[in-house]
């Protein structure tokens, strides 16, 4: 059974900095693109980071976290991080790893259950 599951979340002071991680079992992921989406209070989904499984693991990044948020792949291939720093209240979302082999888009193949940032002012 494939399974994505993202940890790291918590709450964290406005200007702080946490690391997400997203653990994907029942396959290999090596060729998976995978990426960060995530859904504010109130607000639809939306997309914070990607990662292609090509070689050279190329990024795209949403304008609003760009500069602030890096995202990367473990060594095992299996796993991917995104490290928040300069968190501003406006990142407060649930946060979604996703898996998918055609490339991070909306509709994507294997979702997680999501991780919990709160950032307080």
């Amino acid at each position: 059974q494939v399974q994505l599951e993202e940890s790291g979340g918590g709450l964290v002071q406005a200007g702080g900095s946490l690391r997400l991680s997203c653990v994907a079992s029942g396959r290999t992921f090596s060729r998976y693109a995978m990426g960060w989406f995530r859904q504010g209070p109130g607000k639809e989904r939306e997309f914070v980071a990607a990662l292609t499984w090509s070689g050279s693991d190329d990024t795209d990044y949403a304008d609003s976290v760009k500069g602030r948020f890096t995202i990367s792949r473990g060594n095992a291939k299996n796993t991917v991080y995104l490290q928040m720093n300069s968190l501003k209240p406006e990142d407060t979302a649930v946060y979604y790893c996703a898996a998918d082999p055609q490339g991070i888009s909306d509709d994507n193949e294997y979702w997680g259950l999501g991780t919990q940032v709160t950032v307080s002012s």
